[in-house]
């Protein structure tokens, strides 16, 4: 048996270009969370500098994923008429193509042949079928079997921001898989375990050789790495959530190079194991590889070729959305509300626009605005009784004021400590198959029990008084009153009517990995209620009131402001620490059966001629039910963000669709409100339109299958669909399919901002991040004029929209 390492016994290293190389590539990775923060993340986050048409040739030729549909959805549309002539010719133009409707056409019905990059696992897969199983089967499985149980082992110090984990991954792998004689016989390759234990014990050494014996030169290497890390993109989707927390805490962390050592490692194995025992298939292997590395360029580039018809239809889809919208923004009666009796600041979650419109509609006193969920605090939250902490904002964000209840409702605590135990136990990777098995006849009566004795959103609603901190110190009347004034400076509201609702919002399902999915993004995939309620006391307090006063924010004495939430799930709104008068109680009801009603299309159709209180108890029940894959449909097709005034959009059905941020270009007096909106709402709502996109494309790489199958991985790092595979991300085919047709319809999002041009521009060319999301293509930026004219905004220049002549409704 040959020697794995160096005959001179010369441990090799890695050169400056080649670490720079591997550097860049290991940064082409987007973060994902663990489940009890789960936010959506676009995965394709870290490669916005390229343009997306790159990216998505790169990425089908190196894992043959898919950022487009497949032709038969877009010939699906255009033949219902979905996608028109018109739509088509305008795509092309858009995009300098000179392809006509017949090319486009031929493009959807002939398969031009194709051939991916191939790693040595596939290339040796595609020669012998001996194997118990596939060589990229076991090694997925060995790679992600090992991350299960090494992050396990670690537990919770991993995502969160007071201990640091170990940089021992590679290590701890080699000493796992070397004693892991299981592997030969699995493989009916008898010596295969002898070569693991010849790898070098570092993991820059391991690279190095790797390099050296497949003869990888700095023109190959970035795409060869990125390969691989793509060949398990869950667990390095996992590891770019530790590296972005550790960069967010200042606590540097980053074993994704190790991680890239260790699926190396299989190919440097498989290499001198075959050079040492089939010789016949190694000659193969070589001649394979050797064409493999002088091709991958080539194959790129006739990717992207084949792709370049298929962006046309995307855009003609995307533009099939876009052109009723103008026409509807571009018509649209502005009426602003005067003498506001309710005024409700809801989060800019699509799912709040349906629930906004059935409030409204029942008086012209009732003000409705949008604003990101998380209401400007910068919260964590402890809960009584927990050592644990959350965080209640965006996960781009740290969190820097410590939120705690100062008294202890002893019910409430021990009925979630109980949950959380039985959810600890029920959530391990060595209990998921096991659990309801063990548990037997006892975990079918809490199964029962949940789902016809559960009293659904029945709430303790119990007045609480909130203990702030910030650096374990107690907020001062000032640091309160600071925070209680910028928050109403962002809202912008100028005068304040008696009730006003802070509307946070949270979704209630039962059995569900996803749960926090559902939740508000904007929280960290928590729960509004923290966020709203600590506002509420705020903004009611009376020191902080007179504090106000003397900076001049004047709050009237009959102005109440109430905290509530949104069920995303039910429609109901529930309040807190408030008396409502009879009006209010009304306006919430009638909000909520209209809601409801609204959504029976999508939800439950066969009830649409049913009592409101039939329909009520319905979705109660699939709030409730175990067995419910689709308790809701979350956000769902959405599709673009407007930012405006509410008055603006007010007269128009937006379906569900659209994210809205009120804004006021005129009280915003130097544009740090919107730069603040186009470099974090803006994003997170990219964010969430790229996990949707991308879980519907390519449901098999960036999505998470089938949620029946679904089981936890250590607690909260993730899931596997079955019980192994690469760790899945992004969202179920149940969240994203009804059984008949996608729910999500993956258009780019657009963002609709009233405001002025040179505003726009000068945000746009501060932030290379929002420069890099327009260029690159990754959305649409239209600006809307206070005259209701339309300017797409493009390579820095803005372009008159012409009013369509679609209708919305």
């Amino acid at each position: 048996m040959s020697s794995l390492t160096p005959s001179n016994n010369t441990a090799l290293s890695l050169s400056d270009s080649q670490n720079n190389l591997l550097n860049k590539v290991c940064g082409y990775i987007a973060p994902n969370w663990p489940l009890d923060q789960m936010i959506a993340v676009n995965p394709f986050w870290e490669m916005r500098h390229m343009p997306i048409e790159d990216v998505s040739a790169r990425l089908d030729t190196l894992c043959n994923a898919n950022m487009l549909m497949s032709k038969d959805f877009y010939l699906q549309k255009y033949n219902a008429g979905m996608i028109t002539d018109k739509h088509l010719a305008d795509a092309a133009t858009l995009l300098n193509s000179d392809f006509n409707k017949e090319q486009l056409l031929q493009a959807l019905r002939v398969d031009v042949p194709l051939v991916d990059w191939h790693n040595i696992a596939d290339l040796l897969d595609q020669q012998r079928n001996k194997h118990k199983m596939a060589w990229h089967d076991e090694i997925t499985h060995q790679l992600s079997q090992f991350c299960a149980a090494h992050y396990q082992q670690l537990g919770p110090m991993l995502h969160r921001n007071d201990t640091q984990a170990p940089s021992e991954l590679y290590r701890h792998w080699l000493t796992v898989i070397q004693a892991d004689k299981g592997i030969s016989i699995v493989m009916d390759e008898r010596h295969l375990n002898g070569y693991f234990k010849q790898l070098p014990t570092s993991a820059d050494e391991l690279i190095a050789l790797t390099l050296k014996t497949l003869n990888i030169d700095n023109d190959s290497l970035e795409l060869y790495a990125h390969s691989l890390l793509l060949d398990i993109n869950g667990w390095a989707s996992w590891l770019a959530y530790l590296r972005f927390q550790g960069q967010l805490y200042d606590t540097p962390t980053d074993e994704m190079k190790q991680l890239l050592a260790m699926r190396m490692a299989w190919d440097l194995v498989i290499w001198q194991y075959l050079a040492n025992h089939d010789s016949a298939t190694f000659k193969q292997l070589q001649s394979q590889w050797q064409q493999e590395k002088a091709l991958v360029v080539e194959r790129l580039h006739a990717h992207k070729l084949a792709q370049k018809p298929l962006w046309v239809w995307a855009k003609a889809m995307e533009l099939s959305f876009q052109y009723p919208l103008n026409e509807a923004l571009q018509t649209a009666t502005k009426a602003p509300v005067t003498n506001a009796q309710l005024q409700a600041v809801f989060c800019i979650d699509v799912r709040s626009e349906v629930i906004r419109r059935a409030l409204e509609s029942q008086s012209q006193h009732i003000e409705t605005f949008g604003f990101a969920g998380f209401f400007g605090l910068p919260l964590e939250y402890q809960e009584n009784g927990s050592a644990i902490t959350r965080p209640q904002l965006p996960g781009l964000l740290k969190p820097a004021i410590h939120a705690t209840q100062t008294h202890k409702d002893a019910t409430l605590e021990a009925s979630r400590q109980n949950s959380a135990t039985w959810q600890s136990w029920s959530k391990s990777a060595p209990s998921s198959f096991s659990m309801v098995e063990s548990a037997g006849w006892l975990y079918a009566f809490k199964l029962i029990k949940n789902t016809f004795l559960s009293k659904g959103d029945a709430k303790k609603c119990t007045p609480t008084d909130w203990q702030l901190t910030q650096n374990q110190q107690q907020l001062t009347l000032k640091d309160k009153t600071d925070l209680a004034q910028k928050v109403l400076t962002t809202l912008g509201i100028k005068a304040l009517a008696p009730q006003v609702m802070l509307v946070g919002h949270a979704s209630h399902t039962t059995n569900n990995l996803h749960s926090a999915g559902l939740d508000c993004g904007a929280c960290g995939g928590q729960s509004g209620e923290v966020n709203v309620r600590v506002l509420a006391s705020l903004l009611n307090d009376d020191q902080v009131r007179q504090a106000l006063k003397t900076r001049g924010h004047t709050l009237s004495e009959n102005t109440q402001f109430i905290a509530a939430i949104h069920n995303t799930t039910t429609d109901v709104i529930t309040t807190y620490d408030a008396q409502l008068d009879d009006n209010l109680k009304k306006w919430l009801s009638v909000a909520t059966q209209t809601a409801q009603r609204e959504r029976l299309v999508n939800i439950e159709p066969k009830l649409i001629d049913k009592s409101a209180d039939e329909i009520n108890h319905a979705y109660h029940q699939r709030a409730r039910d175990w067995s419910q894959v689709r308790p809701e449909w979350g956000l769902a097709n959405n599709a673009a963000f407007i930012v405006a005034p509410r008055s603006w959009t007010r007269s128009i059905n937006l379906q569900g669709r659209c994210f809205l941020h009120d804004y006021d270009w005129e009280s915003d007096n130097d544009f740090a409100i919107l730069e603040l909106i186009m470099t974090a709402p803006m994003i997170v709502t990219h964010w969430i339109n790229s996990q949707y996109n991308a879980s519907v494309n390519d449901n098999h790489k960036y999505g998470s299958g089938n949620k029946i199958l679904h089981n936890a991985v250590g607690g909260n790092i993730g899931l596997f669909e079955g019980n192994g595979g690469d760790l899945r991300i992004g969202l179920a085919m149940q969240s994203l399919h009804n059984g008949d047709k996608w729910m999500h319809e993956p258009i780019r999002l657009n963002v609709y901002i009233a405001a002025p041009q040179a505003v726009i521009s000068a945000i746009y060319n501060k932030h290379t991040m929002v420069k890099e999301l327009i260029d690159n293509h990754w959305l649409t930026l239209i600006r809307w004029g206070d005259d209701n004219t339309l300017e797409r905004f493009e390579n820095g220049h803005f372009t008159a929209i012409a009013l369509s002549t679609s209708r919305y409704n």
